[in-house]
């Protein structure tokens, strides 16, 4: 891993996603990419170049205000000894963070998220569900701010079909960079209930040819998968929650059930995806 991308909007929640891309970052030796899209009006932009303004008073507010941020939050203490670029671009924001991914080459992006207390609401409905969607690296999603962000277990809930195994080799490279123990998680539910020798098979046909080491298998029973994911993280002390996404829906594949009650803002981990 060399670069990070780090959309921020100057928020609480962005901040929180600054703090982990720093621990990462540390951890692999990367730089980190701060990303700020600004919506102005267009007036100000010159329509032949879309990240140049035209000049003037106002032009010179919008960029002059950002700066300052920027150097506000590149003097956060978890950002010393890490290598910071500052970057703005006049862009809606989801289709500027996937142009900029792709710019710089990141392999990783980590962004805020704020609002709802749900798994699935936490990444859908938003232009952070929108990058999750379509973007072809790893994105990962903070919502609340971790004291001491490491990465020692990592849960990797999955339905273990033909189509997750696609991606599965990057979760475990993700997790080697980390040296981190990883969790396969299946979920029973009552409307998809497995017996326990249906769901050991499938985990350990799933496990069939890849090159992991340091896991364990599980199978936990729940009233709906968000709730599995959750409850089990919080009972292993789990750190952060991997994922499969899909562009064509999101997560709708892996959240097929509706959310039968919200969860406490406290019980949510950090959440990264992977594409299939």
């Amino acid at each position: 891993m060399k670069t990070i991308l780090v959309p921020i909007d100057f928020s609480d929640e962005a901040k929180y996603a600054c703090k982990a891309a720093a621990t990462i970052a540390k951890k692999t030796n990367s730089e980190i990419i701060l990303l700020h899209m600004l919506d102005i009006p267009s007036a100000t932009i010159d329509p032949l170049d879309n990240n140049n303004l035209k000049g003037g008073a106002q032009a010179i507010f919008y960029m002059k205000t950002i700066h300052k941020k920027f150097e506000k939050i590149k003097k956060l203490p978890f950002f010393k000894g890490i290598k910071l670029t500052e970057d703005v671009k006049f862009h809606k924001t989801f289709d500027g963070v996937i142009q900029e991914s792709k710019k710089y080459k990141a392999d990783l992006i980590v962004m805020g998220s704020q609002g709802a207390t749900g798994l699935k609401e936490m990444l859908v409905g938003s232009n952070t569900e929108k990058v999750v969607r379509h973007s072809k690296i790893p994105v990962l999603v903070i919502k609340q701010d971790v004291k001491k962000f490491e990465i020692n277990d990592i849960i990797f809930a999955s339905d273990f079909g033909a189509k997750s195994r696609k991606s599965f080799q990057n979760v475990i490279d993700f997790a080697n960079l980390f040296k981190a123990k990883l969790h396969l998680l299946y979920i029973n539910t009552p409307h998809n209930f497995k017996t326990t020798q249906a769901t050991n098979n499938r985990l350990n046909n799933y496990l069939i040819d890849a090159k992991i080491k340091n896991y364990t298998l599980n199978t936990y029973n729940d009233t709906t998968i968000e709730e599995g994911i959750l409850n089990f993280g919080k009972n292993i002390g789990a750190d952060i929650i991997a994922i499969n996404t899909h562009g064509r829906s999101g997560l709708s594949q892996l959240f097929n059930e509706s959310i039968s009650k919200e969860l406490a803002n406290h019980a949510l981990r950090p959440v990264i995806t992977f594409k299939i």
